[in-house]
């Protein structure tokens, strides 16, 4: 491995390493439901294709290379289909609250 794509590959690295973290802050720190998801998706899908930029220019052989681009586009998929679920589903349990609430101030409760 050549010495200059060693040290090419530490910005990279240390960028996917800080997206992993700001998504990581945002999941604990951030008020709802959507803002949380909207950070783990967005951030941590960021700092996977960093690693694996990273990591390709320090690999040998194009099938590690082309492994590791497989794993982050499967990532990709899965967490954006996990993404719309949870997010559907944190929908309907807004509006289920929101139709209690009209249905009690309506009753005069």
């Amino acid at each position: 491995m050549n010495t200059w794509l060693c040290w090419l590959s530490w910005p990279f690295l240390l960028a996917g390493l800080f997206f992993f973290l700001a998504g990581t802050v945002g999941l604990l720190r951030f008020p709802d439901a959507y803002s949380r998801l909207h950070a783990v998706t967005k951030a941590d899908t960021l700092g996977l294709g960093l690693l694996v930029v990273g990591l390709s220019l320090r690999s040998d052989s194009w099938q590690s290379v082309t492994q590791m681009l497989l794993v982050w586009l499967l990532v990709m998929a899965s967490g954006a289909t996990a993404c719309q679920l949870l997010a559907r589903y944190q929908r309907d349990a807004d509006r289920a609250d929101a139709k209690t609430l009209q249905e009690q101030s309506s009753d005069g409760h």
